[in-house]
């Protein structure tokens, strides 16, 4: 596959310590696209001298509305794969070829499965999955999709999911999937849900409305 068929969204908000070199190690297998989430600091700055193509919130949106636009930009691209990572440096770059390799022999959905999860409420969440779906690791930011699985849903998430209604629409709708296990990285910086308390209730609320 073309490189710049395979869109990278990365959204970040506030990671001008690490999206630079995120950034600049992804754009070896793709177009790295990253949704500046309205930081207020170097992030879109940063991403923009490493490569890649910056999509602006003027208002903090949030993780969700990151990933739909930059889906969308994707999209209007013409990419046929999109692979989606994290901008705190956990996911390794060099792991983007295992999910390109997967997508090239037409899998339709390729999943990370993170080695930890650090919240009692993800571990519920995979619990669900797994038991209904055989899906290990539903809320890791690093997944492959090939276009044809959004386009068939049609957008990529619409009641907050954090990054799971379209793995979840593809399971329902027998796709063909794979999982890839991976050492995460250490984060540089704050996580991206904010206390341990706030992220337990948007990841119980995103449960309840999926599964």
């Amino acid at each position: 596959m073309d490189r710049s068929k395979i869109g990278l969204v990365i959204p970040a908000y506030n990671e001008s310590a690490t999206i630079y070199d995120v950034v600049k190690a992804a754009s070896e297998y793709g177009q790295p696209i990253v949704v500046n989430d309205c930081s207020n600091d170097d992030t879109a700055k940063l991403a923009k001298q490493a490569g890649a193509f910056v999509v602006d919130h003027l208002t903090n949106l949030g993780y969700d509305a990151a990933l739909n636009s930059g889906f969308a930009k994707a999209a209007a691209l013409d990419c046929q794969f999109i692979i989606t990572l994290d901008a705190d440096g956990q996911h390794n770059p060099k792991l983007i070829q295992n999910f390109i390799d997967e997508l090239d022999k037409g899998v339709d959905v390729v999943l990370g499965v993170r080695s930890n999860k650090p919240r009692a409420s993800e571990h519920l969440f995979a619990f669900m999955t797994r038991v209904r779906f055989g899906i290990q690791d539903p809320l890791c930011g690093m997944k492959g999709y090939n276009i044809h699985a959004y386009n068939r849903l049609g957008h990529f998430d619409s009641y907050r999911s954090i990054g799971t209604e379209l793995m979840l629409f593809a399971a329902r709708n027998k796709l063909n999937m794979v999982q890839i296990p991976f050492k995460v990285g250490e984060r540089k910086d704050a996580p991206r849900f904010g206390s341990s308390l706030k992220a337990n209730i948007k990841i119980l609320r995103a449960m309840s409305l999926s599964i």
